[in-house]
């Protein structure tokens, strides 16, 4: 069974955590790996790149897994976040559009995946047949061992006139069930800004590892309180929960994100958290309202979308709304085991803090040092 024999190679070469959304070319592949390995089933395969840097420098050993069109949603984070930070990721990608392709609408961005990865300078390994398959373990050495992205493309002639896989027969969660919600919330005018938000929280903060986003939060964080335990994200927007997601599921600390209105709207990790409900995470939206680093100009959750809500639909159950310094210190002294998600209603505007005089690699070296990963 080769699907059996490709996770055999990830389980020697240390691979703890697979993070997927599958391909119905490795749909048998997809079946087995939750026998072997911690499953992370994504909704976005941009997610997976946050999350496998997450679970990186907290030290576990991930491998994302997804369909080759996935690449095209992935591209940015890979290269501001993985390359950038200097992070492995070791991709599996099952190959469409090039081989006996039946979709149409598999080939155009596909066939041009070699050629795309080349330009950004991408690792890419081609993985054609039965013959090629110790080249997945240079996948993923080269990966851990250059601290760089590596792509397996699979063909799906890799899977063709293998035994019959022997699966685990299929069981679905039972889906009869009520869902109901009495919300009720009122939003005041905001008599806080970002700024005051997190210098409220750096001040209480105690052994917890934070990641906080992109932009203004992170210098906004760095000016209230510097610490080894900040992760200080200076790009791909929309992963920092992903990023928080994977530490918490590979460290024992407590983990916050401090995130935005902006960039949760963006991301489909939400249900994500949810259903690996890591109780070290706590996710801290900072909904100022508006896309802060760009110019303040409104986001849905200006006056529209609800963030905690969302969180709620989302099947996150431990959530509540703040809305000034008082609530805030009692939400984070109360907040108990998670996953928590604490809904910060906040003024738009920006604090007058100087650049991170921290590059990329020297932000991950004090941050995994601190963490122990």
């Amino acid at each position: 069974m080769r699907e059996g024999c490709v996770l055999d190679r990830l389980s020697a070469l240390g691979v703890d955590v697979v993070a997927s959304l599958p391909c119905d070319r490795t749909q048998d592949l997809c079946a087995l790996i939750p026998e072997r390995f911690r499953s992370v089933n994504l909704t976005r395969e941009e997610d997976g790149v946050g999350i496998c840097a997450g679970l990186a420098m907290a030290g576990a050993r991930s491998v994302l897994h997804m369909q080759s069109s996935g690449l095209g949603n992935s591209l940015n984070a890979i290269m501001s976040l993985t390359v950038t930070f200097g992070l492995p990721l070791p991709v599996l990608a099952s190959w469409r559009g090039v081989y006996r392709e039946a979709i149409p609408a598999q080939v155009p961005f596909n066939r041009a995946v070699p050629d795309v990865l080349a330009a950004l300078g991408i690792p890419c390994t081609v993985i054609r047949g039965p013959e090629d398959e110790e080249l997945i373990d240079a996948v993923v050495r080269d990966a851990y061992d250059s601290m760089r992205p590596h792509v397996g493309l699979i063909l799906p002639s890799f899977w063709e006139g293998a035994d019959e896989a022997c699966l685990p027969e299929r069981v679905f969660p039972a889906r009869a069930r009520e869902s109901a919600l009495d919300y009720r919330r009122t939003f005041r005018d905001p008599v806080m800004t970002r700024n005051d938000a997190i210098r409220a929280i750096a001040a209480v903060l105690d052994g917890e590892a934070v990641v906080a986003n992109i932009g203004v939060p992170s210098k906004e964080l760095y000016a209230a309180r510097d610490r080894d335990l900040n992760f200080y994200m200076l790009g791909s927007y929309t992963q920092a929960t992903p990023i928080g997601l994977g530490l918490s599921l590979a460290t024992d600390k407590d983990v916050v994100v401090l995130d935005g209105d902006g960039s949760l709207l963006g991301t489909a990790v939400l249900p994500v958290v949810a259903a690996e409900a890591p109780e070290n995470l706590t996710i801290v939206c900072l909904d100022n309202g508006a896309f802060g680093s760009t110019g303040n100009q409104p986001t849905p959750a200006s006056g529209l979308v609800d963030m905690e809500l969302l969180a709620l639909a989302a099947g996150i159950k431990k959530t509540c709304k703040v809305q000034d310094e008082e609530e805030l210190a009692d939400a984070w002294e109360n907040r108990g085991r998670g996953p928590n998600f604490i809904h910060v209603v906040l003024a738009p505007g920006n604090a007058p803090v100087p650049n991170i005089p921290l590059a990329p690699a020297e932000i991950r070296e004090r941050f995994m040092r601190a963490l122990g990963g």
